[in-house]
């Protein structure tokens, strides 16, 4: 029997080896840092400075919207029903009411002007994370908003955005470039022009040591059209990191979304975000991610794209190609492959691409077994702190216990009352 090596990087490991995420990581991911940056090359948008009493109405308990004048219906009525009394006295009421923005009325006025500069329909999102779990309250059932009262519906809604007022430096460190408490970080508003956007060609990316490790697709569904060019996206993914983000982004770790619109000759930053748990890995997993071996060929590299000549190497397309020439009710040619032969042997040179991992028709995520997305913020959160630990649900389920059984002694004692 052959000895069996054990060559598992993560073998023995008890957590995931990241590297400490400090507060200065966290800021230097958060939009408003990098965007002036890299304004040319990401989607219209505009960032508004958000002063205090705007992130202390975002964090306030209820959805109180502010008035706004060209937002409220107007009555046209002859009928005589409302008199100029109670006209009075309706405006006695309204102005006995507090304005809830009275305190960053110039902000709301710049948002509003914001909208209508971006063309009357906007995108929101905060410093980090944009309301994507809240669209279920939005009139339009996405983040399309018309109105300043729209982006407050959904910013107030949001879980990932409370994440981002009360939470962004959980488990974070201090650095010698910032030790800012929470209380202190400098909020804003990102405003982005809304377009219709591909949801197939938008990507996540993971750079570790200013190097590209690997891609996926940030839709979990199946698109066949993508494998016929998994290496021309390559390509253009490595290139675009090599000459916009490689030298120029402040940290060695971290991830980011980019968008390749039609014809895919572009490439769009849509967002950065930390190297940290807290970021979804997606399609791989943080242990894999984190004990990838190096790229061949490209420890102490200094140069540019044209370094990435690799010694007999291509893009890992596990037969892609074949595959998807089979789902078209094709025939991989024989002739194409033999082809292919004599040119390898002819080549001691090719690029080597980062992985670029996509949905096969038989993986799950192609089907619509899993759960809904964003489902578990629909949840009280006792329930998911709950489901996150053995312990927990344990702990969950005792408790909910002791209140039914509590219910139930009330409602026999309210019985035996009604007896007697």
């Amino acid at each position: 029997m052959p000895a069996i090596i054990d060559d598992d990087p993560a073998a023995g490991l008890t957590e995931l080896p990241f590297p400490p995420v400090t507060k200065a990581h966290i800021l230097n991911c958060s939009y408003h840092n990098w965007h002036s940056k890299y304004r040319a090359i990401t989607p219209k948008s505009r960032v508004v400075p958000l002063p205090k009493p705007f992130v202390d109405y975002l964090r306030a308990d209820g959805i109180v919207l502010p008035d706004d004048d060209e937002e409220r219906p107007e009555w046209d009525d002859d009928s005589g029903v409302f008199s100029s009394d109670n006209q009075d006295a309706t405006r006695d009421d309204e102005e006995e009411d507090s304005d809830v923005a009275a305190d960053w009325r110039e902000t709301h006025d710049a948002i509003k002007s914001t909208i209508a500069e971006l063309g009357g329909k906007v995108v929101p999102k905060l410093n980090w994370s944009a309301p994507k779990d809240a669209t279920w309250i939005n009139a339009t059932n996405s983040m399309e908003c018309r109105s300043p009262n729209d982006i407050y519906l959904l910013l107030k809604s949001s879980d990932f955005v409370t994440h981002d007022l009360e939470h962004a430096f959980d488990e974070c460190v201090d650095s010698p470039e910032s030790s800012l408490p929470q209380s202190e970080i400098p909020y804003h508003l990102v405003l982005r022009k809304h377009f219709q956007m591909n949801p197939s060609v938008e990507f996540r990316c993971f750079a570790r040591g200013r190097k590209l490790l690997c891609m996926c697709q940030r839709d979990l569904k199946h698109f066949d059209f993508l494998f016929n060019m998994q290496s021309k996206l390559q390509s253009l993914i490595q290139e675009f990191f090599d000459v916009r983000l490689r030298d120029s982004f402040p940290d060695e770790n971290f991830t980011f979304d980019v968008y390749v619109p039609a014809p895919y000759s572009k490439v769009w930053l849509v967002d950065v975000n930390p190297w940290a748990p807290r970021t979804d890995p997606l399609l791989f997993s943080w242990l894999e991610i984190l004990t990838m071996p190096e790229p061949p060929g490209m420890a102490g590299r200094d140069d540019g794209p044209e370094e990435f000549v690799r010694l007999s190497l291509r893009p890992a397309t596990d037969g892609a190609e074949k595959d998807n020439a089979e789902s078209h009710g094709g025939e991989a040619s024989d002739d194409v492959d033999n082809e292919d032969a004599d040119s390898d042997s002819d080549v001691d040179e090719e690029y080597w691409y980062p992985e670029l991992r996509l949905i096969r028709t038989g993986d799950p995520e192609a089907y619509s077994f899993a759960t809904p997305q964003y489902s578990a913020h629909k949840l009280p959160r006792d329930v998911v702190d709950a489901s996150q630990s053995g312990e927990g649900l344990r702990e969950f389920a005792r408790d909910w216990q002791n209140v039914l059984a509590k219910r139930r002694q009330e409602d026999a004692t309210a019985e035996s009352s009604d007896d007697d």
